[in-house]
């Protein structure tokens, strides 16, 4: 349901506080003041069967008694009371409510599930339980137990923690820094993540969001909603339980490297989310956007009267990874004709320390107007010389020319020693972030650039791949299934050899010996394309084989074969007596000189699904623990950058006499890997180690794939379910024969459609657009195309239909619906030059058939009142209409979607 009555959430009509009471240190008494104490201007009713006034006020003995709908409800009763209560509400018609009480249990056939289901009968919201309140200083609202209402402003917060919301409240206090909203979420039977990350997207008086994390249940509706709200505003996230133990006895090496506070660490990642690791950290970064955008680029500019101040900024900048901007010839000159002859000659900018305020308003001059430099770092070390008031005076009105010339800001920083709080206040009423250090100043600009950095990555299209991947489907599939019929979770080495190449995995050639003397036949044969081989144990019961000593490289002839295929036989049954032995393997030995190790693995993380690993190789692997995690689905860009989060990718590039390595080819093992998981829902484990990568390719020397029998489930639901990021759904390509008889093809829109998107959309009449988009929009506009092509194949889905001769886009259907899977909302566009085709009725009986198969309860559109065919069309499909009410010229059409 989203953000459906939220409205009654944030900005109540009316407030109904059960379990009021005028016991000191009561929940109810606690909560009825604070609602009163923030100023709510709305009607407040008392609601207490036992008492008939409170605090002065009239009481009620029940909701229904009040003889008025409530919009919210507030909940401070024993646990014991809370279904009754709920049932109250929504018999009265009640729109939403906050269960501050804690206790009442989870899982089926608690209070708490009793609760959610009697509310979701009846569309109320329900924030909670077990939580600390809704704090709204828009609408004066303080329905919470926090000690005082925070000032307005423009962040957002949403905690599972009710102490760490408090806390924040208090510290903004302190600080003058302002809320649109604080939600403490609690138990979220109903009101979670997802929804209130929706909402404060939409909302135009919240600039950023900070997230409390503690755990997620609904990883694809919160890595959802965090990726729409992060291509629009900075989302910021603090994790907590960061060093969970971990699986001791993972039967992969991926399984022992991926831990849970590493896939938390990649989700936030791919979700655009900047994740800080403290609350020290959140509040540092709240307080710099408080102020500040975030920076459109890394390169910064330190300005300062203290050469050494400045070179401790510097130092600090690099800690983070930042960069000095590089100063053009003309700022030189500019700054040489402002400063005396002792200054720096380069950045940092050290104006000496007797510098005036002219020379602070000079120098910033001269570096606000570079178009190399992102951001400027100005500060100030008093003397007994100059005045430090006079160079703040001097800094605020060089940014504020600066911004009224260039009809923008660039932003600036301000550090002023000395511990001048009015000073302080000073740069943050113009707009300045302050702070009390260098150290605390690089950190809060650190986060600035990049959250630019996620964002820009949210709205980036993908490159098209190097090669096409055209897996051999069938073939993995067989050997898959051959391995589960014998009962075995693991593949051996010739059904992973096969499962591989199907997928165009380069490995070696393998295969099974259940003797020595087949092993020496296989042998002969192999060594006529070898320089040596390698025998390697075969057992369902030895995961790693290193453990029985069972592998032996660099074997010659084929009596060398067979002795050591008797030798590992016979050590591995002494040291493991139970294990079942199906004999050895024999492959080929890959010998590159200059080759770097690597891992590929893949695992399932409970949460979020299929995982990959990238890292440092070998058989150290976990000692070395030098790792980037991703969630799947990867694409070759997503591949790239996995690589470059690890130390390893820098021995890919070439050092000393050793050539670089082939890092597309590596990329492309991860993006085949990718691929593999994706159509083939029975793998639950993979290990690719080590992967051999040179100057040629990549090729992976040993593997081993886990399986799991899935039954006689949809295998593409289950393949698709299993991501919290839903794959490319390539099962529902497919095609139709329009009303104009032309056979149209049609699949999902894929992200690299923005190109053939942007081309569809210039190529429509300004009137079609307009009908679309109820207005002008810009085919040019980079986060418009975003928005459109990056899906989530799950609330969002669009089919495209192409031409039958070019293969261009000439229809676009969409669908888009809410957090709850509840309902949808379509649009449709042709481009203007083949609506002669009939491919609309097509388009939206695909449409259609996907909100049934998701189980929408309902479909439905707006419309221009003067968009006649689209209302046809609607008609023609068993729609209804309704005019919007308010002079709006917009239609609403509707169709219910049987199950």
């Amino acid at each position: 349901m989203s953000t459906y009555r939220f409205s009654s959430v944030f900005a109540p009509g009316s407030i109904a506080v059960v379990g009021a009471s005028e016991t000191a240190g009561s929940l109810g008494g606690v909560v009825l003041q604070a609602i009163r104490d923030g100023g709510f201007a709305g009607a407040i009713h008392a609601v207490n069967p036992r008492r008939r006034t409170v605090f002065g006020a009239p009481c009620h003995r029940s909701l229904a008694a009040i003889g008025a709908t409530v919009d919210l409800v507030v909940v401070a009763t024993p646990a014991s009371a809370v279904a009754g209560v709920i049932d109250d509400a929504a018999a009265a018609g009640a729109r939403a409510a906050i269960i501050l009480t804690a206790g009442l249990g989870r899982g089926p056939g608690s209070i708490a599930e009793a609760v959610r289901l009697k509310a979701r009968a009846s569309g109320l919201r329900l924030v909670g339980p077990n939580c600390l309140g809704v704090l709204s200083p828009r609408a004066r609202l303080n329905a919470s137990f926090a000690r005082r209402l925070p000032m307005e402003g423009a962040l957002a917060l949403i905690s599972q923690s009710g102490a760490i919301a408090a806390g924040l409240v208090e510290w903004a206090w302190q600080r003058r820094i302002g809320f649109s909203g604080i939600v403490s979420i609690g138990d979220a039977v109903d009101v979670d993540f997802g929804d209130c990350l929706d909402h404060f997207a939409e909302d135009p008086g919240t600039k950023a969001i900070l997230l409390y994390v503690e755990g997620l249940t609904d990883a694809p509706k919160f890595l959802s909603a965090a990726r729409k709200a992060a291509r629009i505003k900075p989302v910021v996230v603090i994790k907590a339980g960061r060093h969970a133990e971990g699986a001791k006895a993972a039967a992969t090496h991926t399984g022992a490297l991926a831990g849970s506070d590493a896939v938390y660490d990649a989700a936030f990642q791919r979700a655009g989310c900047l994740r800080v690791m403290g609350l020290d950290e959140l509040f540092a970064v709240a307080e710099t956007l408080a102020t500040q955008e975030p920076i459109a680029g890394d390169r910064l500019a330190v300005l300062t009267n203290g050469g050494g101040l400045g070179v401790l900024a510097v130092d600090r900048l690099m800690d983070v990874g930042g960069r000095l901007a590089t100063l053009s010839d003309a700022t030189l000159a500019a700054l040489d004709r402002a400063l005396p002859p002792t200054w720096s000659k380069a950045n940092p900018v050290d104006i000496i320390g007797d510098a005036p305020s002219e020379r602070y308003r000079a120098a910033l001059d001269a570096l606000l107007a570079d178009d190399g430099c992102d951001a400027v770092l100005a500060m100030n070390c008093p003397t007994a010389i100059t005045s430090s008031a006079e160079a703040a005076s001097a800094v605020i009105a060089s940014a504020r020319a600066h911004r009224k010339a260039q009809g923008r800001r660039k932003p600036v920083f301000s550090v002023w020693m000395g511990g001048d709080q009015a000073l302080r206040t000073t740069f943050e009423n113009d707009g300045i972030a302050s702070f009390e250090s260098e150290v605390d100043a690089i950190r809060g600009i650190a986060h600035l650039m990049r959250l630019h950095g996620r964002q820009q990555a949210l709205l980036a299209a993908p490159a098209l791949q190097p090669s096409a991947i055209v897996p051999d489907r069938a073939k993995a599939a067989k050997a898959i299934r051959a391995a589960l019929a014998d009962g075995r979770s693991w593949l051996n080495p010739v059904e992973v050899a096969a499962v591989l190449a199907a997928y165009g995995v380069a490995a070696p050639q393998a295969q099974l010996a259940a003797t020595a003397a087949q092993a020496a036949a296989i042998a002969r044969g192999m060594l006529a394309d070898a320089a040596g081989l390698a025998v390697k144990i075969q057992s369902r019961d030895i995961v790693h084989k290193s453990d029985v000593d069972g592998v032996r490289l660099g074997l010659a002839t084929p009596e060398a074969a067979a002795a050591a295929a008797t030798d590992i036989m016979e050590r591995a049954q002494r040291l493991r007596p139970g294990a079942r032995i199906e004999g050895v393997t024999i492959q080929q030995m890959i010998e590159r000189t200059h080759a770097r190790e690597l891992i590929v693995g893949m695992t399932v993380d409970p949460t979020f699904g299929p995982v990959l690993l990238f890292g440092h190789g070998g058989t150290a692997v976990e000692v070395i623990d030098d790792k980037a995690l991703a969630l799947l689905p990867l694409d070759f860009d997503q591949a790239r950058k996995l690589i470059a989060e690890t130390r390893v990718s820098r021995l890919l590039a070439g050092y000393r006499n050793i050539p670089a390595a082939d890092r597309d080819s590596v990329a492309m093992v991860l993006v085949r890997v990718s691929r593999l998981v994706e159509d083939n829902p029975e793998i639950v484990g993979l290990d690719l180690n080590p992967v051999l990568a040179d100057a040629a390719d990549a090729i992976a020397i040993d593997a081993r794939i886990q399986v799991t029998d899935i039954g006689d489930a949809d295998r593409d639901h289950v393949a698709e379910t299993r991501f919290a990021i839903r794959p490319y759904p390539r099962h529902l390509e497919r095609a139709f024969v329009s009303s104009g008889g032309v056979r149209i093809d049609v699949r999902p829109l894929r992200p690299t459609d923005d190109r053939a998107l942007t081309d569809m959309l210039q190529r429509c009449t300004p009137e079609d657009v307009r009908h679309r988009f109820f207005g002008v929009a810009r085919a040019t506009d980079r986060r418009l195309i975003a928005r459109l092509t990056q899906l989530d194949y799950a609330r969002e889905m669009a089919f495209v239909a192409l031409d039958p001769d070019s293969r261009d886009i000439i229809a676009v259907v969409r669908l888009h619906g809410d957090s709850n899977h509840d309902r949808a909302e379509f649009a449709i566009l042709v481009r203007s030059d083949r609506q002669e085709l009939g491919v609309g009725h097509g388009l939206m009986t695909m449409i259609i058939d996907f909100a049934r198969k998701e189980r929408y309860r309902e479909i439905f559109g707006h419309i221009l009142s003067d968009n006649d065919k689209i209302a046809a069309l609607c008609a023609s499909l068993g729609f209804t209409s309704r005019s919007v009410s308010g002079g709006t010229g917009e239609t609403v059409v509707r169709l219910p979607i049987a199950a």
